[in-house]
C-alpha cells in the first residue's frame, strides 16, 4: 500500500517526499486527468493525497471519483495557505453521497 501526492506546489511535494509520500505537480485539468489516470493503472496506490487548489482544478471530476471508485481513496488535504474551511468541504461531500444537503 502506497501514499500518492497530487499537489498545486513544489513545498508541499518536497515536504512530503521528506515523509517517503511520492507525488506530482498539477497545474491544469489536463494534468490532473492524466496524473489520476496514471494513478489508477497503479494498484500499488491505495491512498491519494491531494490539496485543496489541486482539487479545485475539476471538483465535479474528483468527486465523481471519489463516490463512484472503491479505489484508491482520495483526501483532500488543505493547501499551504489553508484557503478553506475543511469542515465545509466535508460538508458538501456528504451531502453530494446521500443526495441531503447536512
Amino acid at each position: 500500500m502506497e501514499l500518492y501526492l497530487l499537489s498545486d506546489n513544489v513545498d508541499t511535494q518536497v515536504g512530503m517526499r521528506l515523509v517517503g509520500i511520492d507525488g506530482s505537480i498539477v497545474h491544469t485539468k489536463e494534468e490532473l486527468h492524466t496524473e489520476m489516470e496514471r494513478i489508477f493503472e497503479n494498484e500499488k496506490i491505495a491512498i491519494v493525497l491531494i490539496t485543496t487548489i489541486a482539487l479545485n482544478l475539476d471538483i465535479d471530476y474528483i468527486y465523481d471519483l471519489k463516490l463512484n471508485r472503491t479505489s484508491p481513496l482520495i483526501v483532500e488535504i488543505p493547501d499551504r495557505h489553508d484557503s478553506v474551511n475543511i469542515g465545509e468541504v466535508i460538508n458538501q461531500y456528504i451531502s453530494a453521497a446521500i443526495g441531503v444537503k447536512v
